[in-house]
Formats: structure tokens, C-alpha cells, sequence
């Protein structure tokens, strides 16, 4: 098994090892910020990193496998899906940004499947795909720091502009444009979908 196929396994071993501490109560802090959040954000950081190390490997050495065809995707779908179920629970994430979410990956994966057997194409993410990428996975790593839910703001954090205040309103933002973006690309899947039906 080559490294980029070894990254994708070892990505998704460390989506358990975030659940698992997701319900691990340490009672220490770091700079405000509780150290469970701070080991989520930091395993769910390594993870994201991981999905753009196996991938430039795999081009560079022309390493690309069925394997990793396969494994790469839905390792990036079930580490950004456990992230925003942990969030939810943690009061952080509304639960409609998922299921926006889970849609676009389904009606995405349909079609990038039906492309590769008709056409024998394999489907490059357009620039709202990236978008949504990078958003979402700094927007997330930024909710597992902050120590309020997207979009909310104290009263004394807005007037002190805390580092709280800061982090909550850049990853609401960046969550924001991850939703955009997703919407976005879905439509453009959807849109070449179409013409691949006719």
C-alpha cells in the first residue's frame, strides 16, 4: 500500500479518536478555551491536512489507485460530517447545515458515479468545490474553539471585542460562505448532470 492510500486510512482511524474524546471532559484551560476543544480542533486540523498531503503525493509520484479513488472521498465526507454531528451536539452547529451538506455530497457522488460509467470522465471539483473546502474546514476548526454557537455573540464580548468574539464571528463567517459555496457547486453538478442525462 502506497503513502497517499496510508494517509486516507489513517484519516479515517482519527475520525473515532475525535468522537471519542468529543465526550471527554478535561477540566483545564488554554487561553479561555476548554483542552478537549483545542485536541478537537487539532486532530480535525491534522485530519484536513492529511486530505491535501495524500493527494499532492499521489499526483507527484503518480500514486493514484482505485483504492484511493474510492477511500480518499469518503474519508473526506465522513471527517467533515462527524465534525458538524459533534458540533451539533455541542450546541454549536444548527443542524440544517448538515443536511445541506449531506444532499450536495449525494446528489455530487451520483453524478461524478454516472459520469465515470457513461463517459468514463472523472469529475475535477470547480473553484465553488475548493471554496467550500477550504471554508469548511477553517469555519470548523474555528467553531471547535469558540465557546458559544455560530452567530452567537455576548454582550461583553462584543463591547471588549475578546478573542472569543473574534473567533466566533470569523468562523461563522467562514461556515457562511461554506454554505454558499456548497450550494454552488451542487448546482453546477447538477447543471452538467443534466446535460449528461440528454
Amino acid at each position: 500500500m502506497n503513502l497517499p492510500n496510508k494517509l486516507t486510512i489513517f484519516r479515517i482511524i482519527l475520525v473515532p479518536i475525535m468522537v471519542a474524546f468529543a465526550y471527554i471532559h478535561i477540566d483545564f484551560e488554554f487561553l479561555q478555551i476548554p483542552i478537549t476543544s483545542w485536541i478537537l480542533a487539532l486532530i480535525f486540523a491534522i485530519s484536513s491536512y492529511t486530505d491535501h498531503l495524500d493527494g499532492m503525493i499521489a499526483r507527484k509520484n503518480n500514486q493514484i489507485t482505485d483504492f484511493g479513488k474510492f477511500a480518499d472521498p469518503l474519508a473526506d465526507k465522513i471527517l467533515v460530517l462527524s465534525a458538524m454531528l459533534i458540533l451539533i451536539e455541542l450546541n454549536k452547529l444548527p443542524a440544517w447545515i448538515p443536511v445541506i451538506v449531506v444532499t450536495r455530497e449525494f446528489a455530487v457522488s451520483g453524478y461524478r458515479l454516472i459520469a465515470a460509467e457513461k463517459k468514463g470522465e472523472v469529475i475535477a471539483a470547480s473553484i465553488w468545490g475548493k471554496i467550500k473546502t477550504a471554508t469548511q474546514m477553517l469555519g470548523i476548526i474555528g467553531l471547535f474553539l469558540s465557546n458559544y454557537a455560530i452567530f452567537e455573540f455576548t454582550y461583553n464580548d462584543c463591547i471588549v471585542g475578546s478573542g472569543q468574539f473574534i473567533i466566533n464571528l470569523l468562523s461563522s463567517i467562514l461556515i457562511s460562505v461554506s454554505v454558499v459555496a456548497t450550494v454552488f457547486s451542487g448546482y453546477d453538478y447538477l447543471k452538467n448532470f443534466k446535460k449528461l442525462l440528454k
